[in-house]
């Protein structure tokens, strides 16, 4: 289910039945890596919807987290903590955290949540059935992903 009003109102319905939130995290970078962080947030976009729509009725996939890379890791590791409290406290037993940005492996010890990361792929001169294809094989090891820990919290 997405971050939209129809979905919430599917949400309120089955919550029970919702144990996993997803929030991508979306680097933002003014700098040389300007095109790149856009790259990672475009590719984490991408991947996250098309999760969703695989999952339906199972997750809750939350509106991005922004942030601006290489600046103040405690200040989002905190706002993460928040996120954990808030999502634990409505019930949801699992929080995913799905990232291209290989900056959050080194701080992942300091979050509860599963932190995923996926190498970001470059979309920007791939024709669509290629883009597609590509992220349907990213989903898919996703999905296993996902599965995986699923299974190990039982």
């Amino acid at each position: 289910m997405k971050w939209i009003p129809q979905d919430i109102d599917l949400y309120e319905q089955a919550k029970e039945y919702v144990d996993t939130a997803v929030l991508p995290l979306f680097p933002v970078s003014f700098d040389t890596k300007m095109k790149e962080t856009a790259g990672m947030s475009e590719f984490i976009n991408l991947l996250t919807i098309q999760l969703e729509r695989q999952l339906k009725g199972r997750l809750l996939l939350l509106p991005g987290f922004i942030y601006i890379k290489n600046k103040n890791w405690e200040k989002y590791i905190h706002e993460i903590h928040n996120w954990e409290q808030e999502l634990q406290a409505k019930g949801f037993k699992h929080l995913f955290l799905v990232t291209s940005d290989s900056d959050w492996k080194a701080v992942e010890n300091q979050v509860s949540s599963k932190l995923i990361w996926l190498p970001s792929l470059p979309f920007e001169d791939m024709e669509d059935k290629y883009k597609n294809s590509l992220l349907e094989d990213q989903v898919k090891q996703l999905m296993n992903l996902l599965f995986q820990k699923w299974q190990q919290a039982e």
